[in-house]
């Protein structure tokens, strides 16, 4: 958000959009690096409940060297694919904004394996709950970033390689920092960097069935976002050009400061939903289904108070901020009306549609979250966006079209999650039954014992002949 705000000040409102446009695909690799971590922790977190501490620093190993891997091959192929992807999802901008969307791109690719590593690091420092390490590593990455761009920006006049370069930097030192910290051997999870390492395959097939769900959601929902916002650039630039005098968008800068405004109000209760992961995991690898049941209404309870504060705090302070962003009034007042109509949904929809999903996740019911995730980001938000923005049936509503379909997505995305949540469908995938079926479960398991047959109960690794 400071990087738009001060490339838009320092430099003009066109740099201003490109920064804000590439930081959506930017976002999408966050957000793929970030489940990706968490989804392979929560086989850590399960691990931790059951108290088997071997088993949970192996499997921190496994899951940082995947996620490593996977970073910097994505890396490579984004600083390959530079122009190709910009193209697809920004080829309607202007040349000057497409020349900084390559420049700012190019560079804050390089980032990739460093937010990788960033968000592995502080999954596995969350899953023993130190959350208070992870913080003081982003507060520490957030300074660095806004020192570096008055440097780079205002003193050396880099412009948006400035903005770019400060952001590579920032992303750096806290991955750095994580990385340092979790080879610590005062921590109950740790790695050791220069031990040999081979890769157990089984347990490598144990983390990919969660991990690689829950990446997919969330990539493919950072993508149906990317896709919406390609439509409110191309469709204003093609419909209204005559209308914005020397190319300015004011629809496409309304909805970058929307955006970013909207992510602000949603970080605190990311940060609950990723808490979530943590305890419900722990709370399933118990094996007791009150304490889990407990923990899940207390996490509902956490989200609901911690979005509303942040909500009412974005609806109250962002008449003041938004023409920090200095593009022209128009683009001001559609950001407003944006942001109004969106927070507005947020407070109601926002644990629904996020925390159900952290809680299905961290049972292990990742197939679930990913089919109805998808289905509602390509039917409801990028379909109905696609049908307001465009031509096709007169309304070409630009970036309230944008948000209409947004807030539509999180309202069906609340029922479905909601739904098997309360149907208790999500105990079969985390291997947690009512005591009764236990009971019985055991019963048969003594008989089969008694009769000179190996055969142990567990609570979340289930047999087939045991079943029957």
């Amino acid at each position: 958000m400071f990087d738009s705000m001060m490339v838009s000040s320092w430099i003009d409102a066109n740099a201003g959009n490109a920064v804000g446009n590439v930081d959506d695909i930017n976002n999408l690799i966050i957000q793929l690096f970030s489940a990706f971590a968490t989804g392979g922790v929560i086989i850590t977190s399960q691990y931790l409940g059951a108290k088997k501490i071997e088993e949970a620093n192996k499997s921190a190993k496994h899951v940082v060297v995947i996620v490593f891997i996977a970073s910097v091959t994505i890396c490579l192929l984004c600083l390959a694919l530079n122009y190709p992807l910009l193209k697809l999802f920004f080829g309607g901008v202007t040349d000057e904004v497409f020349g900084y969307q390559q420049t700012y791109f190019y560079i804050t690719a390089a980032s990739f394996p460093f937010i990788g590593l960033f968000n592995v690091c502080a999954a596995l420092l969350r899953a023993q709950r130190k959350s208070m390490v992870t913080m003081v590593s982003a507060g520490l990455s957030l300074v660095v970033n806004l020192v570096l761009n008055t440097l780079f920006m205002y003193v050396f006049k880099w412009g948006v390689a400035g903005a770019a370069v400060a952001t590579l930097i920032s992303r750096v030192v806290p991955a750095c920092y994580v990385l340092f910290l979790i080879t610590r051997k005062r921590f109950l999870v740790h790695i050791n960097i220069f031990e040999k390492f081979r890769f157990d395959w089984k347990m490598v097939k144990h983390i990919l069935i969660i991990a690689i769900p829950s990446g997919i959601e969330s990539c493919l929902f950072q993508l149906g976002k990317l896709m919406t916002s390609s439509f409110v650039n191309a469709s204003c630039y093609t419909t209204y050009d005559a209308a914005y005098p020397n190319g300015i968008n004011y629809e496409a800068n309304a909805n970058t400061m929307a955006k970013q405004l909207n992510n602000i109000a949603s970080v605190v209760g990311g940060g609950v939903n990723t808490s979530c992961l943590t305890v419900v995991g722990q709370a399933i690898g118990t094996g007791d289904v009150d304490q889990t049941k407990y923990y899940i209404r207390k996490m509902f309870l956490i989200c609901y108070i911690a979005n509303a504060c942040a909500v009412g705090l974005i609806m109250g302070i962002c008449h003041w901020v938004v023409p920090v962003y200095n593009y022209s009034e128009v683009a001001n007042e559609i950001a407003l009306k944006c942001l109004y109509f969106c927070l507005t949904f947020q407070f109601i929809t926002y644990p629904l549609s996020f925390t159900s999903p952290a809680v299905l996740k961290a049972s292990s019911d990742v197939k679930y979250v990913m089919y109805c995730a998808v289905g509602s980001m390509l039917i409801v938000r990028v379909g109905l966006c696609w049908l307001l923005t465009s031509e096709v049936v007169g309304l070409q509503l630009g970036a309230f079209g944008y948000w209409i379909a947004m807030c539509s997505d999180w309202v069906v995305r609340s029922v479905l999650f909601m739904a098997r949540l309360l149907t208790g469908r999500w105990k079969k995938a985390s291997g947690l039954l009512p005591e009764d079926v236990r009971d019985r479960i055991k019963g048969v398991a003594r008989q089969f014992t008694s009769k000179g047959k190996k055969l142990q109960y567990s609570p979340y690794k289930r047999s087939k002949k045991l079943r029957r």
